[in-house]
């Protein structure tokens, strides 16, 4: 029966059953991918590492949790009595960290939106935090001049690192977790022991505050972003500047790296997002299409970039079609 059916069909039509050709293709994910929902400014995001979920710290007071595929708001928490700075996932997903201007670091279960703890200690407002690899141990930096480890599990104080002779803007662990960075309005990039809390190096080179550290995954390099209107790449083994990037016409306020470290993505008071290459410092595309200033912007996956910003919104934006394109809206 099969064979007479075939006979009688036209040749394109027999390879496509043959092929399985028949099938509706998978749709292509739009280009970019708009975000709403904070009332005001959005001053962090976060990225799951499977880049299933994405998070956001907002001047509304608001901590949002979004499916990174669909843009579909899954959470809405509120717990801080004032704007939020950054928020952080742990390694394993299931838990988020938010840093507040009311000196407090809090906990939540991502899966329900539940509140676990909040962690208490700091003077001044928090703008940075970051867990540890293994998700036991949480790093935060305060308007009060410190870096403040904490045990995740209790919620407990470990240790306090000083050094900083102003703000400290952002804080992330190494890979490995041996190592801490720390940044800030003292124009300098700090590095710390993880495990005794001693200052093992100071990266000088920067002229103005800088706002955001991120390390490559391999560890062996660490970008940081300045309002000099630059992102320095830093090798760990020396503790030298290997490049400067330049391109934005403003302050940066954030660098991150892409998955495979080949890429990094910076964002700043220009309205930009601008994707380059890693290795030799080459701007590979610009996007825009935000409307105010962009304090973060993450890689979601290899091919994907989430950005935030004071106006109001998220965008996700295919760029892996654009790096050869320079200049694209983003529209």
């Amino acid at each position: 029966m099969f064979r007479q059916i075939i006979a009688h069909l036209p040749l394109a039509a027999v390879l496509a059953v043959l092929l399985g050709a028949t099938a509706a293709p998978a749709a292509a994910p739009p280009a970019t991918t708009v975000l709403k929902g904070h009332r005001d400014g959005i001053y962090g995001l976060a990225v799951t590492t499977d880049g299933g979920r994405l998070a956001t710290a907002g001047r509304d007071g608001l901590v949002k949790i979004w499916d990174a595929m669909t843009g579909q708001e899954l959470h809405s928490l509120r717990g801080h009595s004032g704007q939020v700075l950054r928020v952080c996932f742990s390694p394993d997903g299931k838990t988020l960290a938010s840093a507040g201007a009311d000196k407090t670091v809090r906990l939540w279960d991502v899966h329900s939106g539940k509140a676990l703890r909040t962690l208490t200690g700091h003077t001044h407002w928090v703008a940075g935090v970051c867990f540890s690899p293994d998700g036991k141990s949480l790093a935060s930096a305060s308007a009060d001049r410190t870096v403040r480890i904490w045990e995740v599990s209790s919620g407990k104080s470990l240790r306090s690192l000083t050094g900083h002779t102003a703000e400290v803007w952002h804080v992330a662990f190494s890979p490995d977790g041996e190592q801490i960075a720390s940044c800030g309005k003292d124009c300098t990039v700090r590095m710390w022991d993880a495990e005794t809390g001693e200052e093992t190096n100071v990266l000088k080179g920067h002229t103005k505050d800088v706002y955001t550290v991120a390390f490559r995954g391999d560890g062996e390099r660490l970008a940081s972003a300045s309002h000099d209107g630059t992102v320095r790449i830093w090798d760990m083994q020396t503790g030298e500047s290997l490049a400067t990037l330049k391109g934005h016409s403003g302050n940066v306020y954030t660098p991150a790296f892409s998955p495979d470290g080949q890429r990094l993505v910076t964002a700043g008071h220009d309205r930009t997002v601008r994707v380059w290459d890693a290795e030799d410092g080459r701007l590979l595309c610009t996007l825009n299409g935000h409307g105010s200033e962009i304090y973060g912007a993450v890689f979601v996956d290899d091919s994907r970039v989430a950005s935030c910003s004071q106006d109001r919104t998220v965008r996700l934006n295919c760029v892996v079609a654009r790096q050869h394109a320079g200049r694209v809206s983003g529209e």
